[in-house]
């Protein structure tokens, strides 16, 4: 049975990086002591050590220690033997793309249908749904597709934002984006604001944390939906 937790953000305003959602991964990841590591996003061109090194020193307040993929040999086997995996933000087109090269898509797919606990941030978010083709993040590499893991039946916009009414900036809003992307596909999305995330079992799919999302689906007005909510009627259910 899947075990997700899939957050908008690894950090929010004034605490430490994933601070906010420590307690909830402890329960997460009970019983596991080492989790792998993906840090293919490299948010602001951190190396693969240096980002590894950033979870595992957060993982630490846990007593949960972090390996990254890119210290073993095999990148699949690494996957294959994982007990839990974590995969980071960064720029989500890079990390598809590597994942892709690695060939550790189809691994990672199988370990946590099966059951291997999966926490994912920003781009590691974006890729738990059915494509990528919702992120904010630029295009900086051309993956082979935008065909993500799938473990959701709908796609996500991590760090949804809403129109600052105070703002003269004249440039298009994640709602505009969102409804240009219906123009042409019927995949459900969802905006998940800071400090928010979901919290998969199975099929089951409940909104975590104390903000709304917000909810857009093909030929209905957009729909908040309050904590607790269970989406999980988005899974085809």
């Amino acid at each position: 049975m899947k075990k997700l937790i899939i957050a908008s953000t690894s950090t929010v305003h004034g605490k430490d990086y994933l601070e906010y959602i420590l307690p909830v991964l402890s329960n997460h990841f009970k019983g596991v002591k080492e989790i792998l590591f993906i840090p293919y996003a490299r948010p602001s061109g951190l190396t693969f050590d240096e980002y590894t090194e950033k979870a595992k020193i957060a993982f630490q307040k846990i007593n949960i220690n972090v390996v990254g993929i890119h210290e073993y040999t095999n990148a699949v086997d690494a996957v294959i033997n994982a007990k839990g995996i974590f995969i980071g933000g960064g720029n989500t087109f890079l990390l598809l793309k590597t994942m892709y090269e690695k060939k550790i898509m189809p691994a990672i797919k199988n370990v946590v249908e099966n059951g291997v606990p999966y926490f994912g941030t920003s781009a590691g978010s974006n890729v738990t749904g059915l494509t990528i083709q919702n992120t904010n993040d630029m295009p900086i590499v051309y993956p082979p597709t935008f065909q993500a893991f799938g473990f959701l039946n709908f796609n996500l916009n991590p760090h949804y934002l809403d129109p600052d009414p105070d703002s003269k900036h004249m440039g298009e809003t994640r709602e505009t984006r969102i409804n240009e992307f219906h123009n042409f596909n019927t995949i459900p999305v969802l905006g998940l604001r800071e400090g928010s995330w979901l919290q998969v079992e199975g099929n089951q799919v409940v909104l975590k944390g104390d903000l709304h999302a917000r909810l857009f689906q093909v030929n209905k007005s957009p729909q908040e939906t309050p904590p607790e909510t269970n989406l999980s009627f988005l899974m085809g259910l």
